[in-house]
């Protein structure tokens, strides 16, 4: 049954999806509209109206995906993004007024997976939040060492190796690290300052040049269609995300 940060019952959707998924708003009327957005994609809907509530939630509930709005009365949004991503892996899809491009890497160098601007559309928030939910259940444990499987390309780090349609793909040890890092944050944007420091450490240099240079010579090697990326997905001026590409 679904319940709110106080436990008083939700009215419970009625779905058979086992995803369990957190709404942090303070306005009951969004929530009741992201509710009713999400009504056959959760099983559970939990609610919370303050940032704390929200992230007591998600430590004793561990939802699979989390909705929060960054206009919350006793926190700051960003705070409260990243006080969640210490304490929980789930994608977290941010509803935000915000429109800038500065606002929008400060998101995601917070841990937001995505975000919905506001006014914004039930039947986008539902595709994007069917989305992640789709790819959080079939990403590869950060524990174990199963080749990743996207369309005509298979990684396999243990080894490591590349393949692509069959033929065996060279990737230098730099590539290796940038890729490592896209794929081992599947699904989520990784900002340019994020992959940079994960692959050159604390290196100084031209993030975004650098990057695109690596970025280019990936997609030249591993997409099927380098100038239509499925694999390596660009979000502009804000970085880059690893996306499993659709099979044929």
């Amino acid at each position: 049954m679904a319940r709110d940060a106080a436990g008083a019952a939700l009215p419970a959707a009625s779905t058979p999806r086992s995803a369990t998924v957190l709404i942090i708003d303070d306005e009951p009327q969004i929530r009741r509209v992201v509710r009713a957005a999400l009504e056959g994609e959760a099983a559970v809907l939990l609610e919370a109206g303050t940032g704390a509530g929200g992230v007591a939630l998600a430590g004793a509930e561990h939802p699979a995906l989390i909705i929060l709005d960054l206009g919350l009365p006793d926190a700051d949004g960003q705070a409260i993004c990243r006080a969640l991503r210490e304490r929980s892996q789930a994608p977290i899809v941010v509803l935000t007024a915000r429109h800038g491009e500065a606002e929008k890497i400060a998101l995601f160098d917070a841990g937001a997976d995505d975000y919905v601007t506001k006014p914004f559309s039930p039947e986008e928030l539902r595709v994007r939040v069917r989305a992640h939910l789709r790819r959080a259940s079939s990403a590869p444990r950060a524990d174990t060492d199963d080749p990743v499987v996207a369309g005509a390309v298979q990684i396999d780090f243990s080894v490591p190796s590349v393949t692509r349609a069959g033929s065996d793909v060279h990737l230098t040890r730099t590539e290796w690290g940038l890729l490592r890092a896209l794929v081992a944050h599947e699904g989520r944007t990784m900002t340019h300052a994020k992959l940079f420091r994960a692959v050159w450490g604390n290196g100084s240099g031209d993030s975004q040049q650098y990057l695109r240079v690596y970025v280019r010579n990936l997609r030249q090697k591993m997409e099927i269609d380098p100038v239509r990326p499925q694999l390596i997905v660009t979000e502009p001026g804000v970085g880059y995300r690893f996306m499993r590409a659709p099979r044929a």
